[in-house]
């Protein structure tokens, strides 16, 4: 049965299928290039005209990545002599049903599939850039059989495949937090959830002990100088036990980027150390009512007088404001202004909140926004009047470079939210399995009947695909490159695929799915935000598509 199922010399029929994508990926960018051009430049008003093109073009370039690192995930697992059969499958799985969404259409979305045609590839371009590889990968490689047999192995003890970590280190620090979430997250999360209520104290303190606020940071100021790379490790493992545990390092991460990139000598040795050993916690505020991700709109304003700045305004989708200590805040000091240019950042002290008082500093009040999902650190609106920062706190002590500050953080923050939206995918994927073969039917467990098991089995190939593209982002990101696309395509993939595991894993449930008492009802509330924030898919697919077709990369 084995031998039936995977397809002969696998890798090298891998590498040519890969090669022939890339010829239609490269037909695909010649064509839309010239969609979205005039005079040999990107014109503004083509782009948005052709947004559908351009934004498919994004999805390609992603699904083209993807198979990248798949192929060169399954030649480092094989180089460890670790390719079992499950790794097999699962790559065969990863290049049938990626080749055969290339040439049928991608889902950008449940709604929006972008195909060939859409591109401006007729069909005899198809034609062209095709081969037998492909073909065979297309029809053989994720056939239904192919899906029955990783759902057996994974059921039986393979686990969900090789993570290719290539480093010791990586694999204890997975193994500690895994231990940590099992004993203090996953037995709890969805009582508070239920409850809307913040995540207990004790549980942040724990966080804060085992490293996670100063991961990344240099070991100058108080941090562990670890990678990315295990940034994404200790993220994931947080995150499948709960997402908003998984959380509460990424506005450590943004705060400490923006102050360890853009900060002045004595605000990295004032602020970097607190932040990293938990001392203060901090959040970030940005987004504003009617601006979402166009942060050039801002509208908040801060005024110098004397020895402090006056702030007034409103912002809004604020993650932990009232529990946190210090807050990473974008206002315009330059009334003359009207875009990014007149942005800056400030380090504003605020007193933490309690739930009697959330917001117990001078100037500054705030209400709760109640959510679906996400709920652990709870949202929030906030309102300055009269809200004094000193002037010693503008990050960097220049006016005008917040909007480039919070650029040069997008990168860490995208790697980081792709990797909570990988550790959604394995909790649904794992939950959705565990109710499979628990929930027995016409007197077998449900996880017998092909089309069930068939779900699981692409929930853990997805999975794996997005893992490796995040892994590769941030591999990128600790060798010095930039990563803005490969960060960018790393999050677009990983939040799909999170939303795609929980709808499935809810499915694979049925009607109890529906109920809030089963877990699942709770992850798919938390899935579904992970296409929102840290830029929304469609901000991330316009990213891809004006990087990699104005020529500035790839």
């Amino acid at each position: 049965m084995t031998a039936s199922l995977l397809i002969d010399d696998l890798i090298p029929t891998c590498e040519s299928a890969l090669e022939t994508v890339r010829g239609l990926h490269a037909a695909a960018k010649e064509s839309v290039t010239a969609m979205v051009s005039k005079d040999g430049k990107i014109d503004s008003a083509l782009f948005e005209a052709n947004q559908q093109a351009a934004h498919g073009y994004a999805w390609l370039s992603t699904y083209v990545a993807a198979l990248e690192q798949m192929l060169d995930w399954a030649k480092r697992v094989g180089a460890a002599g670790k390719l079992g059969e499950l790794e097999q499958l699962m790559l065969q799985s990863a290049y049938g049903e990626y080749c055969a969404q290339i040439y049928g259409g991608i889902p950008m979305s449940q709604g929006e599939i972008i195909r060939p045609i859409d591109l401006g590839l007729d069909s005899g371009a198809c034609h062209k850039h095709h081969s037998e590889a492909v073909s065979i990968l297309r029809k053989s490689g994720n056939a239904a059989a192919v899906r029955v047999r990783i759902a057996q192995l994974i059921e039986d003890g393979h686990h969900y495949g090789e993570l290719a970590l290539d480093d010791e280190t990586l694999e204890l620090i997975r193994d500690q937090f895994r231990r940590f979430v099992e004993d203090n997250v996953a037995p709890y999360a969805h009582e508070w959830h239920l409850k809307d209520e913040l995540i207990p104290l004790e549980v942040l303190n724990a966080v804060a002990e085992m490293g996670v606020f100063g991961l990344t940071l240099p070991e100058e100021f108080g941090g562990l100088g670890m990678s990315k790379t295990s940034m994404c490790v200790v993220t994931e493992e947080l995150s499948r036990g709960y997402i908003g545990v998984g959380s509460l390092g990424t506005r450590a991460e943004i705060a400490g980027e923006l102050i360890r990139l853009g900060g002045t000598q004595e605000q990295k040795e004032e602020w970097l150390p607190k932040i990293a050993s938990g001392e203060i916690l901090p959040t970030a505020v940005f987004t504003e009512p009617n601006t979402g991700s166009d942060l050039g709109s801002l509208r908040t304003r801060a005024v110098k007088e004397g020895d402090d700045y006056v702030v007034t305004g409103n912002k809004t989708w604020i993650t932990h404001a009232s529990r946190t200590d210090v807050m990473a805040l974008l206002v315009r000091t330059d009334p003359n202004t009207k875009d990014w240019r007149g942005l800056s950042m400030f380090l504003a002290p605020k007193v933490r909140g309690t739930e009697e008082n959330p917001f117990p500093t001078p100037g500054m009040t705030g209400g709760e926004i109640k959510v679906l999902g996400y709920r652990g650190m709870k949202e929030y609106e906030l309102g300055f009047d009269g809200f004094k920062v000193p002037a010693a706190n503008l990050l960097g002590q220049v006016e005008g470079q917040g909007f480039k500050q919070l650029m040069e953080t997008f990168e860490s923050a995208r790697i980081q939210t792709a990797a909570r939206a990988i550790g959604v995918a394995q909790n649904a994927m794992e939950i959705g399995q565990q109710y499979a073969k628990d929930r027995v039917q016409f007197g077998k467990p449900i996880y017998k009947f092909p089309r069930v098991a068939c779900k699981i089995a692409w929930m853990a190939v997805e999975t794996m695909i997005a893992r490796q593209l995040t892994y590769f982002s941030a591999r990128e990101k600790d060798g010095g490159h930039r990563c803005d696309i490969e960060a960018g395509m790393a999050k677009l993939l990983g939040a799909r695929v999170a939303w795609s595991n929980a709808d499935n894993a809810l499915q694979v449930h049925g009607g109890n799915g529906y109920a809030e008492e089963y877990q699942i009802s709770r992850i798919l509330c938390d899935a579904r935000i992970l296409n929102i924030f840290e830029g929304a898919a469609e901000i991330q697919a316009q990213v891809i598509a004006r990087g990699l077709l104005s020529g500035a990369r790839g």
